[in-house]
């Protein structure tokens, strides 16, 4: 798996409301209504990263999850860190009936 050029990283970050590129990676803070829905909001994620095999950068201070997504192997941003930002997105999209 190679990195991402930066133009097509930056047409993806452009579908990605609220992620930037920081340095080789791309970085979010999630903010939530308490501790139990940030907990909630990282066992989802956790388990795409882990069905992906690519796991987050991350930190949980009560309410709020900051997430950084990088592929060391290729000291870049690769289509598995865009995968799994748009499953973040997909996560915490209010559910419809």
């Amino acid at each position: 798996m190679s990195s991402l050029s930066d133009k097509q990283v930056d047409l993806q970050l452009e579908d990605l409301a609220g992620w930037q590129r920081d340095g080789n990676a791309i970085v979010k803070s999630y903010h939530f209504s308490d501790f139990i829905e940030a907990i909630s909001f990282m066992n989802q994620a956790a388990f795409y990263a882990e069905a992906l095999e690519h796991h987050p950068e991350w930190s949980n201070t009560y309410n709020v999850v900051n997430v950084r997504l990088t592929t060391e192997d290729t000291g870049g941003i690769t289509s598995h860190d865009i995968r799994l930002a748009k499953r973040m997105e997909y996560i915490i999209k209010p559910k419809r009936l």
